[in-house]
Parts: structure tokens; C-alpha cells; sequence
């Protein structure tokens, strides 16, 4: 069971520990901040894992059901930090708004089980692709180096490191199984630490400053603030976030042979949405489920929700020592850079592997995905873009994922939903003739 348990922290704790780092470093926090921020994730993905996995009431899917920060929310918790005046409101703001979000999204759980329909593969294809790709600048902004103003910002030296790190994780998921195999990134981290070392990169000064035991001070960040706009964009994440749990859980119940009806949607969105509003008081952000965590149930065939719960309390353990949440502060940015390629590119094409299951054939779907990526990489490809608009409002269009989702959703609506819908095999591309043109001809 323990060693079990270690196997699902192994395959999940890259993506834990990548939000806190994103999000911190877009912040400017110091390397000591940088720390207690990891390790307050750590454990509350802990906390939310024991409520997804045990469960309390009607609370928790009560399935090997893995809950970890989402990536859902960083670019959107990015775009909140660039837009307030004074970084250290920053996070304080970004807490509020997930604590709303979560209590709103909490709320909603039981009737979120109906309204899923409004969500299909289309929807959530597009806008789990656009969390990949509004991601991957992240990684290319690391493995130029950590600070861009300084003289050896892309150097050879950084981009060497990030390649070599890309290697070691690629050449790891091609040759080598089982346990190994699951944890490649996490091995690859530790082989280009090692690489930097004698290239003097690598700083060993947080773990020499970290305490062996601590705890994450409730609010040590300051107390929450909450401003509208960005409640908005973060409950926009909240719907993202419950709709990929609802696909999560209904995959992991086909796998554990304990179809997942509406009563276990349910309680599992209300373990997601719990955890995600108690999480900011423990300086955590909004919890969802993790998808390679099914992967991992599917492979090893150990089916029981105990185990996962075992991972859980390791997940707790690492968030209360401070030496341990340290270790991922002394990776150098550039090694994260190369291993953060893969991270982020694997959530893009996991969006594509769904966008697969979409039916694009029929000529609204190809609209709908056609407009909302065009629509989500708008704040990537012209970030001043939307410069004339007020600075409340660029919180929410600033995120892709956000003004995607929205975007998605309403055509989705507009499309598939509303008013008299036509054939999906009378146009099976929008740039191909209809009926009647083909017919004039």
C-alpha cells in the first residue's frame, strides 16, 4: 500500500509543484516564499485527495481519485498578478477568488451533473488544448533562464540545460516501463540538477534555509481580497475545472467497474469544489483531479481508494516539511524549462486526444474548436490586444483559457443546442459547399 501510494505522489508531483512555481515566479517571490508556496500546495492536494477519497457525508466520489492544483487556473492567476498594482496583493487576491469560486462551485455540484451536457468532448477538448499551449511559453520563458534582464538571459548554457533535460525525460518514456516510466519528468529533474551543478547554476541555498517540520500558516500571505473581476475569471476556471473532474470520474469508474451515476458526480465535484475554497486558507490554490492518476489505476490494476488515500497522507507529510517542498526550489529554471516542454505539451495533446472523440466531421464542431482556440491565443500571440479595454476587464480577456472557455461554450449553445439544427453530414468542413451551392452547381 505505501509503496503504491509513493507511485501515485511520483507520477502527480511534477504537476503539483509546477503551478506554485509558475505563479511564483510571475509574482516575484523570494526563494523562501517560493517554498512555503510549494509546500501549501503539497498539502492541501493532500487534504483534497483524503476528502475526494474517504469522503465525509455526501462529500467525495469515494474512487482512487487523485486531487492536485490545477493547471486550469494558472494562466489566469498569472494575468491577476500582472494586473495588480502591488505584487503583494497579488496573492491575496487570487486566494479570495478561488475561495468564491470554490463555495459558488460547491453550490452548483448537484445540479452541475445535469448541466454537463452543455460540456461535451468539443468544449472540453478546446479548452484543455488551449491550457497546454497558453502554458508552454511558460516553459520557454524558463529555459532562457531565471532572470530575463540579465546578460546570459538565453544563453547557450540555459538552453543546453533545457535540451539535455528534454532528452534524459524523453529517452526514459521510450526505453524504460512500469514505475520508471511513470516517473520520468520527475527523473529528469533530478538528472539536469545534477548536470547544472558543476556548471555552478544550480543554488542549494533554499534547502540549507528550510526547517526540517513546519506548518502552512493559515493565511500567511495576508488575509483575502476580493475583487469582482477577478471572481469571475477564476469561477470561469471553477466550470473548466468541475467539467474535467465529471470526465475524470466517469473514465475512472469504468476502469474500477463502479460506473459513476449522477449521485457520485455529484459528492466527487463537492470534494473538488470544498478543496478548492479551504485551500487558499492554507495558501493553496483551486483543486481538480489528476487524469495521469487514472492512467496509473488503469496500469496497475489497484483498484482500491485506500491507496490513493495512503498517497494522500504522503502528499501531507511532504507539505509539512519544509525541506522537502525546498528540493524543488534548487531545480534551475532552465532544467524546468526542458521537463516543463513535456509537462505542458502532454495537457495540450491530451486536449487534442479529446478533441479527436469530438466529431469534427460535422461542420459546427469544426467552428466551434476553429473559434475558441483562434479566440484563446489571442492573449498569447498579441498580448496588448485588448490595451484599450479597463484594467478590471484584462484580468478575464486576458486569460485564453477564460475567453475560450467562454467563447467554446456559447457557440457550443448556439450551434448544437439552439433553434432548428441541420444534418452534421450536410457540410463536413466550413470550407466546403453546402447543399444548396453543391446542388446549383
Amino acid at each position: 500500500m505505501a509503496t503504491t501510494g509513493l507511485q501515485h505522489v511520483a507520477a502527480m508531483y511534477a504537476g503539483v509543484v509546477a503551478p506554485p512555481l509558475i505563479v511564483g515566479a510571475a509574482i516575484g517571490l523570494s526563494a523562501a516564499d517560493l517554498t512555503f508556496l510549494t509546500g501549501a500546495c503539497l498539502f492541501t492536494a493532500g487534504l483534497a485527495t483524503f476528502l475526494q477519497t474517504i469522503g465525509v457525508w455526501k462529500i467525495g466520489a469515494r474512487l482512487p481519485f487523485v486531487n492536485g492544483v490545477t493547471f486550469a487556473g494558472v494562466a489566469p492567476m498569472t494575468a491577476i498578478a500582472a494586473s495588480t498594482h502591488d505584487r503583494s496583493d497579488a496573492l491575496p487576491v487570487i486566494f479570495g477568488a478561488v475561495m468564491v469560486a470554490g463555495f459558488l462551485g460547491f453550490l452548483a455540484a448537484p445540479v452541475f451533473g445535469k448541466a454537463v451536457r452543455f460540456f461535451p468532448p468539443v468544449v472540453t477538448g478546446s479548452v484543455i488544448t488551449l491550457i497546454g499551449v497558453s502554458l508552454l511559453p511558460v516553459a520557454f520563458g524558463w529555459a532562457q533562464g531565471p532572470d530575463p534582464s540579465a546578460r546570459d538571459y538565453g544563453s547557450e548554457t540555459y538552453l543546453g540545460l533545457a535540451a539535455a533535460t528534454l532528452v534524459v525525460v524523453l529517452l526514459l518514456r521510450r526505453f524504460t516501463r512500469g514505475f520508471v516510466k511513470q516517473i520520468a519528468v520527475l527523473l529528469g529533474l533530478v538528472a539536469g540538477t545534477l548536470v547544472a551543478i558543476p556548471l555552478g547554476v544550480t543554488d542549494f541555498g533554499p534547502v540549507a534555509d528550510a526547517d526540517v517540520i513546519g506548518f502552512p500558516t493559515p493565511f500567511h500571505f495576508g488575509a483575502p481580497q476580493f475583487q469582482l473581476a477577478a471572481i469571475v475569471s477564476l469561477c470561469v476556471v471553477m466550470v473548466v475545472s468541475m467539467t474535467e473532474s465529471t470526465a475524470d470520474m466517469l473514465a475512472l469508474g469504468e476502469i474500477v467497474g463502479r460506473p459513476a451515476d449522477e449521485r457520485t458526480i455529484a459528492a466527487g465535484l463537492r470534494a473538488d469544489t470544498l478543496g478548492s475554497a479551504l485551500s487558499p486558507v492554507f495558501n493553496g490554490f483551486m483543486c481538480s483531479a489528476f487524469a495521469q492518476n487514472i492512467g496509473l489505476v488503469a496500469m496497475t490494476r489497484v483498484r482500491s481508494r485506500f491507496v490513493v488515500a495512503v498517497g494522500g497522507g504522503f502528499l501531507v507529510l511532504m507539505g509539512l516539511c519544509p525541506v522537502a517542498a525546498s528540493l524543488i526550489a534548487v531545480v534551475p529554471r532552465p532544467v524546468l524549462g526542458g521537463a516543463g516542454v513535456v509537462l505542458f505539451g502532454s495537457v495540450a495533446a491530451s486536449g487534442i486526444q479529446t478533441l479527436v472523440r469530438a466529431g469534427l466531421e460535422k461542420d459546427n464542431n469544426i467552428l466551434i474548436v476553429a473559434v475558441s482556440l483562434a479566440v484563446g491565443v489571442i492573449p498569447i500571440t498579441a498580448p496588448d490586444f485588448y490595451h484599450a479595454f479597463p484594467q478590471t476587464a484584462r484580468i478575464v480577456l486576458d486569460s485564453g483559457i477564460s475567453t475560450g472557455c467562454v467563447t467554446a461554450v456559447a457557440l457550443n449553445l448556439v450551434f448544437n443546442h439552439l433553434g432548428h439544427r441541420r444534418d452534421a453530414q450536410d457540410v463536413t468542413h466550413p470550407m466546403e459547399a453546402g447543399e444548396e451551392i453543391a446542388a446549383a452547381r
